[in-house]
């Protein structure tokens, strides 16, 4: 169990690196990000990380996520794992990471 968390971390930590540039350049405004198109739970890379709309867990939603990039009262709002999309601030997925603070 030690090992995957581990894994996990530094897929997470790896990924945000790369993602967080490119979010910087696709989402620079906030109107642009309000026109981005909402991700589908089918999508390719979102069935790979198990994103969900809804998550079972109210502890862990999208909006609590230091990844989510949207704002506070956003029904949905860009996330840097899923660059020109925007999740449900309810939403999940495997990369859920707590926001500090």
């Amino acid at each position: 169990m030690r090992e995957s968390s581990r894994r996990h971390f530094l897929t997470t930590v790896g990924i945000s690196a790369v993602a967080v540039p490119i979010n910087a350049l696709l989402f620079n405004d906030v109107g642009h990000a309000q026109e981005a198109p909402k991700l589908d739970e089918g999508d390719p890379q979102a069935q790979a990380l198990g994103y969900v709309h809804q998550s079972d867990n109210p502890e862990q939603l999208c909006k609590g996520c230091q990844l989510y990039q949207g704002e506070a009262d956003a029904e949905w709002g860009p996330c840097v794992i899923f660059p020109g999309k925007t999740v449900n601030a309810n939403g999940w997925c495997r990369s859920w990471v707590v926001k500090p603070g």
